[in-house]
């Protein structure tokens, strides 16, 4: 089962090489590991295994699902509009704090993969020089990552935790902001002085669109798209039902908002702005491939692999800050996702409980680890498939202050501990 997964996790990193898709390599991969698993083992046993991992993780699916569904909605009738249009400065430095800071919070917000997208066609819109362009993405994969790390509905890994009990929405925010800005500003800083003067602007482009919507119905869609995102940990601990129930029902008054919204139009001119056309556009093949990846892991996990891992670390290096630095590190190179699903099998609640400093030290690392590589967040490939930027040029010019900021904020985190 290990050499399964390790060949298929190449199979993965090697996409592009191999010219097969990852979700299917994750998919087949997940699919054969309980396969194998089942062989060697009572099958009701395995079944019933099988059925409880699932019950786990298909609410960090259906949350995703939702909140991609919620995303498009938005993005339908222009609603990131409200953003682009304010930004106005002309200079280098203020608009990589602008992007920095509100990849920042708009992460927190969203989640990094769906904060990159946005904030790159910001970028395309503002900027013309293809090298201030690359920079500036540099700083939105910085900022995304660090910004979903604070959040329970920031990162899919921080998602994760939350959804399985390891940390709380409100401890989470309060605990890991300040680490989390810290490992923002300083790669900023540090960027800030490679940026003077300022930036040209692309000659202006009409786009003509056969139905385009309202101000009101942007400003609308945008402020209750949001809001009912920001409602979700409100909810889970007003109801302490699970984070997808949350986000289902955002998505059900949205839903509802929309119709009302489009109700005088006929089918074909509301089929864009509509549930049924955003669900056409939402990426679920990422949502297969997070399947096919925690498929793989939780059956890692009931065969007892994931918890000779752990013990294994601990003999070895034996500081679980340590430990967990090390796995921000391996989320540089290694899908974060698989690694702090192989946490959650490896360190059960009854060794770490809820909201502790090993969830909590995970999710920061976690989260801002992959920014140190281009490949090492779903934020980095996006970036990198949309601005075609290069491995090697991210390695040079953003890796070492990305990676600066990632110990900056775990020795913020760890102090803050240690002090209170």
């Amino acid at each position: 089962m290990i050499t399964l997964f390790i060949t298929g996790y190449l199979a993965i990193i090697f996409e592009s090489t191999l010219k097969i898709n990852k979700t299917a390599s994750a998919l087949l991969t997940g699919v054969l590991c309980w396969t194998i698993y089942i062989f060697s083992n009572e099958h009701v046993e395995v079944n019933n295994e099988l059925l409880i991992h699932l019950a786990n993780f298909s609410g960090v699916l259906f949350f995703l699902l939702g909140a991609m569904t919620i995303v498009e909605l938005i993005d339908a009738h222009d609603g990131f509009d409200v953003i682009t249009s304010r930004i106005l400065t002309l200079s280098r430095k203020k608009l990589l704090l602008i992007i920095g800071v509100t990849a920042f919070f708009l992460s927190a917000v969203l989640d990094n993969l769906t904060t990159a997208i946005v904030m790159m066609a910001v970028i395309r819109k503002l900027v013309d020089d293809t090298e201030d362009r690359m920079r500036y993405a540099g700083m939105v994969i910085i900022a995304a990552n660090a910004g979903g790390a604070w959040s329970p509905i920031g990162d899919i890994t921080t998602t994760m935790l939350w959804v399985g009990g390891q940390i709380t929405s409100g401890n989470i925010m309060l605990k890991l902001f300040i680490p989390a800005l810290v490992s923002l500003l300083i790669p900023m800083a540090w960027m800030s002085f490679k940026m003077k003067g300022n930036y040209l602007r692309p000659k202006e482009i009409q786009d003509s669109k056969k139905n385009p919507t309202s101000a009101i119905e942007r400003n609308i869609v945008f402020f209750t798209g949001t809001g009912v995102l920001l409602f979700v940990p409100v909810f889970k601990t007003l109801t302490h039902l699970p984070p997808f129930m949350g986000i289902l029902l955002g998505l059900a008054i949205l839903w509802t908002v929309t119709e009302l919204i489009h109700k005088k139009k006929n089918e074909e001119e509301k089929s864009i702005y509509s549930v049924a056309g955003a669900l056409q556009r939402v990426d679920t093949q990422s949502v297969l491939f997070f399947l096919g990846i925690l498929l793989a892991i939780a059956a890692l996990e009931s065969n007892g692999i994931l918890a000779q891992l752990a013990h294994r670390l601990d003999i070895a290096i034996g500081n679980i800050n340590l430990i967990t630095l090390a796995i921000g590190l391996s989320s540089a190179v290694i899908d974060n996702v698989p690694l702090v699903a192989a946490a959650q099998g490896m360190y059960p609640l009854n060794i770490f409980p809820t909201d502790h400093t090993f969830w909590e030290f995970l999710a920061y690392c976690a989260g801002t680890g992959g920014s140190i590589l281009i490949i090492g967040s779903a934020a980095g490939i996006a970036v990198m498939g949309i601005e075609r930027i290069k491995f090697i040029w991210y390695l040079k010019k953003i890796s070492f202050p990305a990676l600066l900021g990632y110990f900056a904020g775990a020795l913020v985190y760890i102090l803050f501990q240690s002090m209170f």
